[in-house]
């Protein structure tokens, strides 16, 4: 692990040096180009000078002593035989370090939630999968905590990302018997037409974003023959009408496009053994005008049940570039005037 000293210039700026005892892992711990101390030096206002395997970290107090926290925290992901990429970096930053165990082995409820400092964790065949932020945490405990749990806010907070992870985690780990996965085909402000093909051509386009974050947590042959033999199903909304869903992990998706009745309808679908996540984002209906969206009734009529979860996200949620939380904080404040 490394070790820090600190140094007290003559000035109000204070120097921190932490030495790393393995120069390898510096290495990896610096990225290419040095690109991840700068991506902290940016964030916090620091700066980061390497003196061959130590780092001094130079700036006010509280940024510096946030930097050096950051730091040995990485440093200790590295150490543990973890590895380290942007999205690693951008959660220390968000977070504050936490608690990090060694490689990981099965995921099972138990252990995505040991200890309060502990990180949450969902593992998947392909990757595994840490929430980024303090909402992203608290929304993934609530997924295992409860059978019905809804996610509501801007596009980029990992809403559905996290669920579809959480739901493939139950797959494999036994919990479920099959992945459900559904959003209203409805067009999102443009007329698309006739499109040609069968069904499943015609609504594969609006299903699309559930392939993507599913293809990210399972290899693509094996995802492949899991949804040829239903164990995963990727469905419009009006497929739903009629069925119950048992022992079954279902996701609906931009459920803001449902209507009052359809969300009935998805709801009650509910069955014994199964768990349901609602995701949507009550800024992008695009129902017609006069239809009263879906999510928001079932936010005003569901949110005193008790075992039925409400997560909500804002823009400093967002984990795509930096330039969406821009875009999503200038249309919130528009909209407020």
């Amino acid at each position: 692990m490394a070790t820090g000293a600190l140094t007290q210039p003559a000035d109000t700026v204070t120097e921190t040096v932490l030495e790393f005892p393995d120069n390898f892992l510096l290495i990896d711990l610096c990225g290419e180009y040095d690109r991840n101390l700068t991506t902290i030096e940016n964030s916090l206002g620091v700066q980061i000078v390497r003196r061959g395997n130590q780092l001094a970290v130079i700036g006010e107090d509280g940024s510096r002593q946030t930097a050096h926290n950051v730091l040995q925290s990485l440093y200790g992901r590295l150490e543990a035989g973890r590895s380290l990429d942007p999205g690693d970096i951008d959660r220390e930053l968000r977070m504050g370090p936490e608690t990090v165990r060694g490689p990981a082995g099965p995921a099972d409820q138990e252990e995505l939630f040991k200890g309060d400092g502990a990180r949450v964790e969902i593992k998947t065949r392909k990757k595994l999968i840490e929430p980024r932020t303090d909402a992203q945490k608290a929304y993934v405990k609530s997924l295992f905590d409860n059978e019905l749990a809804f996610g509501i806010g801007p596009a980029g907070t990992g809403k559905t990302y996290l669920a579809v992870a959480v739901g493939v985690n139950m797959l494999i780990s036994g919990h479920v018997d099959k992945i459900i996965l559904s959003r209203p085909a409805v067009e999102a402000g443009e007329k698309l037409g006739y499109l040609p093909g069968d069904m499943k051509d015609k609504v594969d386009p609006y299903m699309q974003p559930l392939y993507d974050a599913l293809n990210d947590f399972l290899p693509g042959k094996q995802a492949a023959k899991m949804i040829e033999e239903k164990v995963i199903e990727i469905a419009p909304l009006a497929f739903m009408r009629g069925r119950t869903l048992s022992n079954a992990f279902v996701v609906l998706d931009e459920a803001q496009n449902a209507t009052t009745m359809q969300m009935k309808m998805f709801l009650t679908r509910l069955g014994e053994g199964s768990r349901m996540v609602i995701t949507g984002d009550r800024t992008q209906i695009d129902l017609p005008r006069g239809v009263n969206s879906g999510l928001w009734d079932a936010e005003r009529l569901l949110k005193n049940i008790p075992k039925i979860s409400f997560n909500y996200f804002s823009a400093k949620d967002v984990v795509r570039h930096p330039l969406v939380a821009a875009i999503i904080e200038a249309y919130e404040k528009d909209n407020e005037n």
